[in-house]
């Protein structure tokens, strides 16, 4: 049994996946914008992903722009039949490399068919909207318009599964009454724990959590106390915090992002690690203290 396989099983969608996934963001150039570093290391992170077990890829075609969806394809295609790919729409690059929102019908229309033609896909099996309100965090807004225009494409049977990215609760609530909604992304770690409550709700509803930045804006105590679990246990920060997000609650699906192969294997290394209730007892202290 691969270390993947250890991190469990969850639903998006209609497919099943290994709770610990991959984010591929990080193929793409500083900023998220141009050609990778290495674009032969780009392929063999990707290509190690799948071997080891991963069958849950987050992409999107804002990421260079077109870069990290051009390598999936270069890498993997023709795709193994397990793998899921979910992308997300709602955004664009400047030429500056700002993040700018794109939420017209036509703009998400576009994005749509960007991401099926450079992954050479027909269909793509999950959609995230991501929401721009306020492209720091989740930000109050109205998602019917752009929503109700993902949902045409939905129909149209370009897209299987629709999920929403930086979102608040009254969002996420007024997107189910306009279509399913598989999957949330928002950032969540140790540290940042403004969807407690939700994702608890999720979980009774059967929808995937999607947490991003397992380390972000962690404090120095919370950091120094992070470290010390980590050289206690023989492994390294980031694994003390996927494991700490696997161990949070079974509906989050993890997709740590890197573009090397040797951060890949350390990453997936994490589901085997299982904290203690001492151990955890310790993180949320640290956690509340800070």
């Amino acid at each position: 049994m691969s270390s993947v396989d250890k991190s469990g099983t969850y639903t998006l969608g209609d497919r099943s996946v290994h709770r610990l996934g991959y984010g591929a963001m990080q193929l793409a150039g500083k900023g998220v914008f141009g050609p990778p570093k290495d674009h032969d290391a780009a392929i063999a992170v990707l290509r190690e992903a799948v071997a080891q077990g991963v069958n849950h890829i987050d992409t999107s075609d804002f990421y260079g722009p077109h870069v990290t969806n051009k390598l999936i394809r270069e890498a993997l295609a023709p795709y193994p039949d397990e793998l899921v790919i979910v992308t997300k729409i709602g955004a664009r690059r400047g030429d500056d490399a700002s993040w700018l929102p794109a939420f017209a019908p036509e703009e998400l229309e576009k994005a749509v068919h960007d991401n099926l033609r450079n992954l050479g896909l027909d269909v793509l099996d999950v959609v995230n909207l991501r929401l721009m309100f306020d492209v720091h965090g989740p930000a109050e807004g109205s998602i019917e318009a752009p929503l109700t225009a993902l949902a045409e494409l939905q129909r149209k049977g370009l897209v299987r599964h629709i999920g929403l990215s930086n979102v608040t609760r009254a969002q996420i609530a007024e997107g189910r009454r306009i279509c399913e909604i598989v999957s949330v992304q928002n950032q969540y770690n140790l540290a940042h724990r403004d969807d407690d409550a939700l994702i608890d709700q999720l979980a009774r509803d059967g929808v995937a959590y999607v947490p991003f930045f397992p380390l972000g804006g962690f404090s120095p105590l919370q950091s120094s106390t992070l470290s010390g679990v980590a050289e206690r246990l023989g492994a390294t920060p980031m694994q003390v915090a996927l494991a700490w997000l696997l161990q949070r609650s079974p509906n989050i699906l993890l997709i740590p992002g890197t573009s090397s192969v040797e951060h890949l294997r350390e990453n997936l290394a994490a589901a085997e690690l299982e904290l203690s209730e001492d151990v955890l007892r310790e993180l949320e202290g640290a956690a509340k203290a800070a």
